[in-house]
């Protein structure tokens, strides 16, 4: 696969996902995972499962919710809080929210489903970061 090809099926996975097509950006996400090399083939398996976890969510399946997203947020762990210029940092911190919340036994609530923002012109790492804490207050 090429790798402008690679590009357009990320991009129309991340539509998908900040759609809330969670089961559609798994599987063009999987396309680009099968044929990617490392490291970006974990970052891709992560914000798969991620994705996986949000559906199993909206189809009543909190277990396998909770599963999929502690599986990947160790995947993308590993890389830094703005990776392909989206807010990395802001997906992992949302994505143990819901973990915790669903390792409580409670729903977030299907309005509360995040999405993968990209990084505004000229904001950092750091001001997302800020910004991800002060929402937790």
């Amino acid at each position: 696969m090429k790798s402008s090809e690679k590009e357009e099926k990320f991009e129309r996975g991340l539509r998908h996902f900040n759609a809330r097509e969670f089961f559609e950006a798994h599987e063009v996400w999987e396309e680009v995972w099968l044929v990617e090399a490392e490291p970006e083939k974990t970052f891709l398996q992560g914000i798969i499962q991620i994705a996986a976890a949000f559906h199993h969510y909206r189809r009543g399946n909190s277990d396998g919710a909770e599963t999929l997203l502690a599986a990947g947020i160790v995947k993308i762990a590993r890389f830094p809080a703005s990776h392909r210029g989206l807010a990395i940092q802001e997906l992992r911190e949302e994505a143990k929210r819901w973990a915790r919340t669903l390792g409580e036994m409670q729903s977030p609530g299907e309005e509360r489903l995040p999405t993968i923002r990209r990084f505004d012109d000229g904001e950092t790492a750091e001001k997302s970061r800020a910004k991800v804490h002060r929402d937790e207050e």
